[in-house]
């Protein structure tokens, strides 16, 4: 506090005597001048952390005076004093981009009171965050031990991004790492939970959690109701925390209607989980009922060729009925571009599905790339990146498109990442699949503390490529590499973002419904 330094400006500052005694007495030092001119001299000289700024002074006026400090340096909180309380002067006013607005006359502790929101607000926030959440590790850290359902698997996730988006605000390393290792931990009795009960959820999908191939049937078909077309937009690989950061952009010409959750079933990968959102079927129902269609591991060409006819499917099956509707995988900008210029011709359709696959180029191109790698260095890196692309993307300009039409819109995606640190070591014959957080095979060697193992697929409705096939799945934060280049795959893979495995990033999705305003 003793270091802040604050200029004021006002005509009649022998009558503020009071007011900069009292602040003298608090430990600031006032800078006084009596009119714009001197104001704006003073501040190119001197360095100040605040600016207090009377709005009728001769000369140049307050807001006169705040557009050119504004130029010399805009970074300075600045407080416009003003006896007018005349509407179109605040909106001036906050138009061009004040701190904040005081009427006279001002008391001595609401001149303090500002100061410290505009000047010492970092440290009582950082101060208040960290009680709070030093608070909230003690509950956390005894639920972990609890017997938790899937919904306070969801809840304890929910409360660990909280967290985790208020803490990246700090400066504080230490409460960062406390967060990190009870996240670690979080993910550890998870993946126990998820090895527990997931044969079970498969077989009796009744008492289970809402999954991938559940979605539409409850998330989706019952929004058709006929007043309008729905959007249901999937970003492909758009975690809980990512999901976090771009909704309040989006609520900004939403309502948002309902924030909810799903499971991603295993593999949590995009052949698999999207396959089953969009045909409402787990992998072993997709193989028997499109053999044509199905790709399993082994086989060549593209996984997901056939998302419009198994939209286009079950619609059929569960509903009954054929509705008009449309489907678009938007795979680069131009193609973004391109649907939002033909938007309008969806527009009388009852349901729209748009499969924007940037996240999911994003985080593969993290490990094939070295300028993204550096980029995306860690989550909260990874967030901003997802931040920024969005806020400059034809997506976003799409959803501003329909805010305007009035129209519902859906917003989910197929499965989650996790920065991967720890190898576990493999062994497979030639055949078995390339993904890191998965294998599926014959005679596969690994140790079985760091797996989910799964004998026979056919229990986790999952195909069986031959008879002594099997799965492992990756737990928490590892991923798989073979003894014989275990240093090439640790030099590359480490620290990447990768999909696939059990973690609570990768299984417990986002998916919220926006209405119009």
């Amino acid at each position: 506090m003793q270091d802040t330094t604050i200029l004021w400006a006002d005509d009649e500052i022998d009558l503020l005597k009071p007011h900069i005694l009292f602040l003298s007495e608090k430990g600031y030092k006032v800078t006084t001048v009596t009119n714009g001119n001197d104001a704006v001299e003073s501040f190119k000289n001197n360095y100040f952390d605040l600016v207090f700024l009377d709005e009728n002074m001769p000369g140049l006026t307050g807001l006169e005076t705040l557009s050119q400090i504004k130029n010399i340096n805009n970074d300075v909180p600045i407080v416009l004093i003003t006896k007018n309380e005349e509407e179109y002067l605040m909106e001036d006013a906050i138009g061009s981009k004040i701190d904040d607005y005081l009427i006279k006359p001002v008391h001595p502790k609401q001149i303090l009171l500002t100061i410290k929101k505009l000047t010492d607000n970092k440290r009582l926030v950082t101060e208040k965050t960290t009680m709070a959440y030093q608070q909230d590790f003690r509950n956390l850290g005894m639920t972990l031990n609890d017997n938790l359902s899937h919904q306070e698997w969801v809840d304890v996730y929910k409360k660990l991004i909280y967290w985790e988006l208020e803490l990246q605000q700090l400066e504080d390393s230490g409460m960062h790492e406390i967060l990190t290792l009870q996240k670690a931990e979080a993910n550890t009795q998870f993946c126990k939970f998820v090895e527990r009960n997931y044969i079970d959820w498969i077989q009796n999908p009744d008492g289970a959690p809402t999954s991938s191939p559940q979605l539409f049937k409850k998330k989706v078909f019952p929004k058709l109701d006929g007043k309008g077309p729905v959007f249901f937009i999937l970003i492909d690989n758009l975690r809980y925390d990512q999901f976090k950061i771009i909704n309040p952009i989006i609520s900004e010409y939403f309502r948002l209607e309902e924030e909810d959750t799903y499971f991603s079933i295993l593999p949590t990968a995009t052949q698999y989980a999207r396959n089953s959102i969009f045909s409402g079927l787990m992998p072993l129902e997709m193989e028997r009922r499109y053999p044509q269609m199905w790709q399993n591991d082994e086989d060549e060409g593209g996984k997901n060729l056939f998302e419009a006819d198994f939209v286009a499917d079950q619609i059929k099956r569960v509903l009954r009925k054929d509705i008009k509707h449309s489907y678009n995988k938007i795979l680069n900008i131009d193609e973004g571009r391109a649907l939002n210029e033909s938007v309008n011709n969806l527009m009388n359709n009852e349901l729209n599905v748009v499969v924007y696959n940037f996240v999911d180029m994003l985080s593969h191109a993290r490990t094939d790339m070295q300028m993204i790698r550096e980029l995306a260095s860690d989550d909260s890196a990874y967030r901003s990146l997802t931040l920024s692309w969005f806020e400059h993307s034809p997506l976003f300009d799409l959803l501003k498109f329909l805010a305007s039409k009035q129209v519902r819109v859906v917003i989910t995606t197929d499965h989650g990442t996790i920065r991967v640190k720890k190898p576990s070591k493999i062994i497979g014959d030639r055949n078995t699949n390339t993904n890191l957080r998965y294998k599926q095979g014959r005679n596969l060697n690994f140790n079985a503390k760091e797996v989910f193992h799964i004998r026979n697929p056919h229990d986790a409705m999952l195909p069986k490529l031959h008879v002594s096939s099997s799965f492992v799945f990756a737990k928490e934060d590892s991923y798989f590499v073979y003894p014989n280049n275990y240093n090439h795959f640790v030099n590359f893979y480490n620290e990447t973002f990768q999909h696939g495995g059990i973690s609570l990033e990768e299984m417990i999705i986002p998916i919220a419904t926006y209405g119009p305003k």
